[in-house]
């Protein structure tokens, strides 16, 4: 995961936060505890929200003084304070980047009110230039997995993290995937003569909070069905040999009729980490995971981190809009 450090309050208490592009609240309060100051007030609305799976948090919603970096300041942000959290370990709670209708529904008795982000508010205070923010990240090669690599400039793009132009797709008008920073595209493995598709135009999300590239089954079953992989009892992800690897081919992913390409480097899991989700030294583990349900779900696939870690990507609020962008790093063989 990828976790930033944000201060709250003044003067402040600095968390790690996860950077999350597939959720919209920002919560404290998971291992270390919320410290009111004086910027600090406690509205009358409980928050609850659930994120994937089993994780979540409920609490109490706050406005405080948040602190992003230097001079980068939200007066009156609004923050949820867990009483409760599940699935959070060594993190302290969620920096929201999503859209802000993700918020709509969290709050109690105020059910119908939607919560301004991080960014929103930036914008509307004029600290930032544009309604926007962009991320960057890099693959981790730091055995530990934990290392500086990712960027996130609010307002705007850093010219200096990406490579050629950016190319903008328009959110997606199928629901559930309208709802997030959902984009549409289709996926191939191989080209040419040698290409199989592996799923045809459909939708699906940007979520930095994804690790993995999850796709719908039948997709899954097909990248499975060319790749050879064979599903590790330890993982749970796709294991194949060092001669399969060598014969893989990339994952070509079209949006807005611009191809970017997925290295068979880019889609193994780092070898240095392996130990971390319980897999063997030296084995081989694709990033490639079935997200349980078949292709027409409307979210038949999530852009999680890996992808983001090859793409400079660019969350356009005002036109509603994502960007991607290749990287010094989208042909790097780091894994």
């Amino acid at each position: 995961m990828y976790v930033a450090v944000v201060g709250v309050g003044s003067p402040a208490t600095n968390y790690d936060l996860i950077v999350d592009t597939g959720s919209s609240n920002t919560w404290v309060g998971a291992s270390k505890s919320y410290t009111p100051t004086s910027t600090s007030q406690q509205t009358s609305d409980s928050v609850s929200v659930t994120e994937s799976g089993s994780t979540g948090f409920s609490g109490t919603e706050y406005t405080d003084q948040v602190t992003l970096a230097s001079g980068l300041v939200v007066s009156g942000q609004s923050i949820g304070v867990a009483s409760t959290a599940k699935g959070f370990k060594d993190v302290d709670g969620i920096l929201g980047l999503g859209p802000v209708d993700l918020t709509v529904g969290t709050l109690s008795p105020d059910t119908s009110s939607a919560i301004p982000t991080v960014v929103d508010n930036l914008f509307s205070q004029g600290s930032i230039p544009g309604h926007e923010c962009s991320v960057y990240f890099e693959p981790i090669t730091d055995s530990s997995g934990i290392q500086q690599n990712g960027q996130i400039t609010f307002g705007g793009t850093d010219s200096s993290k990406f490579t050629g132009e950016i190319t903008y797709a328009p959110i997606t008008t199928t629901s559930p995937a309208s709802n997030y920073w959902g984009v549409d595209a289709s996926f191939s493995y191989g080209s040419g003569s040698d290409s199989t598709t592996i799923l045809s135009a459909t939708a699906g999300i940007v979520d930095s909070g994804t690790t993995l590239l999850p796709l719908a089954t039948d997709a899954f079953n097909s990248f499975q069905k060319a790749t050879g992989g064979v599903k590790d009892s330890a993982t749970g992800l796709l294991s194949i040999t060092s001669q399969q690897f060598g014969n893989m081919k990339s994952l070509y992913v079209t949006i807005s009729d611009t191809v970017f390409e997925l290295t068979p480097n880019a889609l193994i899991w780092p070898r240095s980490l392996n130990s971390i989700i319980g897999g063997t030294a030296g084995s081989i583990y694709l990033i490639v995971t079935d997200n349980g349900s078949n292709s027409g779900s409307g979210l038949d696939f999530i852009l999680g981190q890996k992808f983001m870690e090859r793409f400079y990507t660019v969350f356009d609020t005002a036109n509603q809009r994502v960007g991607f962008a290749t990287t010094p790093f989208t042909d790097a063989t780091s894994n």
